[in-house]
């Protein structure tokens, strides 16, 4: 009941003004979050880039920019959390406003362009108290370097030691350019150059690429040639879409930015699939994007996802929505006759 008040409450405020008080009232260590929280059935445990995932869902990168309540996040059911866009340096992002909810769709406008307190700042707050479980860092280049190479080693070097993984943001419609990341010749610059800098670091930490959801299905083979050539540890499918728009309501409706939530889930499965056919479980998948239920989480496991993060579904449906469905999809898992979340990957894009 308090949190439908609050959540009513939140849908009138500005949209990053009510995000400050979520990470306010999530950093309050007072609060006993773990009764949230249940415990993941033993059909969701699933090794992914040699690390045990007791469960699929992960909370995505935006919530945490400045990992400040991962912990707390680990408390409401989330098996994995990825902090960031971290930057080298400390930048403001994009002027406000630069959020827009739609409640009716379910859905957010965001052009926020990695406002983050930089690496420094953010490592040491990760070293005074490590995570306890998985972390993800969410590294990109501050936005005057956006189509250089050399802010996300500057990140990688600072923060391998720490995450249970990396992923490389290159998808963000918000930081001018970052997409030309996407062009083959320059994708495969930076993955040389990420494993010549992994190599020197003498770092195993799987690192991992945050594609696009607009790209064309000819990209997307030729990505998936480059990304198996290169061997790369994992895709993370997909970022915010500039499409689907016109389906939302609201005086907001025309703003620039990247689009999440419900108006996202066909979108991002269909890249999903398409880069399936291809790589299969050769490069495991972190599906994103509309994910809200079980039922939308067991398709995208289905289109070919490994592993799951959601971020908007938190926004609308409250601190339950993790251990909701971790408990839902056990059940779904089980009714339609599967042993293991393994079983299903996959299982309607053969």
């Amino acid at each position: 009941m308090f949190y439908e008040i609050f959540s009513k409450f939140l849908e009138h405020t500005d949209p990053e003004f009510a995000h400050s008080l979520a990470i306010k009232f999530l950093k309050n260590d007072q609060i006993p979050l773990q009764y949230f929280a249940s415990k993941p059935d033993p059909i969701l445990k699933n090794n992914i880039f040699n690390i045990d995932f007791n469960g699929p869902i992960g909370l995505a990168a935006g919530f945490d920019k400045n990992a400040e309540i991962f912990h707390s996040a680990f408390k409401l059911g989330f098996n994995f959390v990825e902090v960031g866009t971290i930057t080298p340096k400390p930048q403001e992002g994009n002027p406000k406003p630069r959020v827009f909810r739609f409640p009716n769709e379910k859905c957010i406008i965001n052009r926020l362009g990695f406002p983050n307190d930089g690496m420094d700042l953010i490592h040491q707050r990760i070293l005074e108290k490590p995570s306890k479980g998985i972390l993800g860092i969410n590294i990109g280049p501050n936005k005057e370097n956006s189509t250089k190479i050399d802010d996300y080693l500057l990140c990688l070097e600072k923060f391998h030691e720490l995450a249970s993984y990396i992923t490389i943001n290159i998808s963000s419609p918000n930081t001018p350019n970052l997409r030309s990341f996407h062009d083959v010749s320059k994708i495969s610059e930076l993955i040389d150059a990420i494993n010549i800098k992994r190599k020197e670091l003498s770092s195993t930490k799987p690192i991992l690429y945050k594609i696009s959801p607009d790209v064309e299905d000819l990209d997307i083979e030729k990505l998936s040639e480059v990304f198996l050539q290169k061997k790369i540890d994992g895709l993370i499918l997909t970022n915010t879409t500039l499409s689907k728009k016109e389906h939302l309501t609201g005086p907001s409706k025309n703003e620039d930015g990247g689009l999440s939530g419900t108006l996202l889930y066909d979108v991002s499965n269909k890249v999903i699939k398409s880069f399936y056919k291809f790589v299969k479980k050769n490069i495991p998948i972190i599906g994103v994007g509309g994910v809200s239920d079980a039922d939308t989480a067991l398709e995208k496991i289905k289109s070919g996802a490994s592993l799951l993060q959601l971020y908007t579904s938190l926004v609308f449906r409250g601190p339950y929505v993790a251990s909701d469905i971790n408990e839902k999809l056990a059940y779904l898992l089980k009714e339609q006759g599967y042993r293991s979340i393994l079983e299903a990957i996959g299982s309607d894009n053969k």
